[in-house]
């Protein structure tokens, strides 16, 4: 019995240098995208972070035409594209009357469906599903070191703006007024989030990279209420969903990305329900209320 648990559970990073680093590449994402995914989800601006995901493909397409696949203009195109979706739809929503939601919506669609065409016009569709889908079973050296630096900047600067970010979450307009982090807390969360997922884009791809920020997040919240804990949950519970999304695609011959992200909504479907916020326990209240 236990031979057959370690085969399936440890057997494939053992033997196979390509899971290894794919699980090497899921630790990294974890450690930096599921914290930053806590802040998001306590500003309430999980869908931003949707639409900033797609916000980057055309800057990755245009960097797909320039260089092919290449890592680095990929990465810089992304880069460069998510910025300029986040500042542009913020500055519209500042200076007009439609409110930043909105404007993301707007930018986001726009941006999906000119980085599709572009791919779609100029490459293949095995380029294609590579941009949208990620190739988290191809992750090599360079793309490694690259996750690895993001993740290193990540929480560098999470440790740095840690106490504006947790003012911002609770009073925005508080922290405007006796602070002068505000802007910087702001701005340094949105390149944070961008540098993000672009890491995620590579790994899982544009159309599954957000599900590595928002689903571990989601869960701890139904599992801890203080702050620091939930951070710490949310990168545990993004790692065992990476693992576990990579073992079933292994042994299921399934894609790798969503099967990823599919664990990781197992583990928030779980905790929705018997987590310690979750319906459950809030049905138990209800009850014990009646």
């Amino acid at each position: 019995m236990i031979e057959v648990v370690w085969q399936w559970v440890a057997g494939p990073f053992v033997e196979f240098g390509f899971m290894r680093r794919a699980l090497v590449g899921c630790l990294a994402l974890s450690l930096s995208a599921a914290p930053l995914g806590v802040f998001l989800m306590l500003r309430r601006m999980s869908l931003m972070g949707d639409a900033v995901a797609h916000g980057i493909l055309p800057g990755a397409a245009l960097g797909y035409l320039y260089a092919g696949l290449s890592l680095g203009a990929m990465t810089v195109g992304g880069i460069v594209a998510g910025v300029v979706v986040a500042v542009v739809s913020g500055l519209v929503a500042r200076s007009t009357l439609l409110k930043e939601d909105t404007s993301l919506a707007a930018f986001y669609l726009l941006s999906l469906a000119l980085g599709v065409l572009i791919v779609s016009t100029r490459g293949n569709s095995v380029d294609l599903l590579h941009v949208l889908f990620g190739t988290v079973l191809s992750l090599n050296d360079e793309a490694l070191m690259l996750l690895g630096s993001i993740a290193t900047l990540t929480l560098m600067g999470m440790a740095v703006l840690y106490r504006p970010l947790i003012m911002e979450c609770l009073d925005p307009t508080f922290l405007r007024l006796v602070s002068r982090w505000s802007p910087l807390a702001h701005y340094g969360f949105l390149g944070l989030l961008v540098i993000n997922l672009v890491a995620g884009f590579h790994a899982l791809g544009t159309l599954m990279a957000v599900g590595l920020l928002v689903l571990p997040a989601a869960a701890a919240r139904f599992w801890v209420r203080q702050v620091s804990p939930m951070l710490r949950l949310a990168s545990a519970l993004a790692l065992l969903g990476g693992a576990s999304g990579l073992l079933l695609s292994f042994h299921a011959d399934w894609p790798s990305g969503p099967t990823i992200v599919l664990c990781l909504g197992v583990i928030y479907l779980f905790s929705l329900v018997f987590g310690r916020q979750g319906l459950v326990q809030f049905r138990s209240h209800v009850h014990l209320r009646g």
